[in-house]
């Protein structure tokens, strides 16, 4: 009886180490998980920049005040019989 209840002991000791440690294990699944929760920070944070991006890409198929507006800034381009002043602070 003893020998039977020192196996079973023994047996509950190596499932224990392998749900803790082992491949697979608790330890590891953690693990897992923290790294999903970074990549999908990192997902949210890149379709934010996507949509804005295809936001910018539409203005500037549809009309003509985006495309002249980074020419302005961007470019530092003028309309004719505009006149460019410059402040200095």
């Amino acid at each position: 009886m003893k020998i039977f209840l020192l196996v079973i002991a023994v047996l509950i000791g190596l499932l224990q180490y392998r749900l803790w440690y082992g491949n697979g294990g608790i330890k590891e699944i953690k693990a897992y998980q923290q790294e999903l929760v970074e990549l999908n920070k990192q997902v949210i944070e890149k379709k934010e920049r996507n949509d804005a991006l295809y936001a910018e890409v539409e203005d500037l198929r549809k009309g003509k005040e985006a495309i002249e507006e980074r020419a302005r800034y961007e470019l530092g381009m003028m309309k004719e019989g505009e006149t460019f002043f410059q402040v200095l602070e």
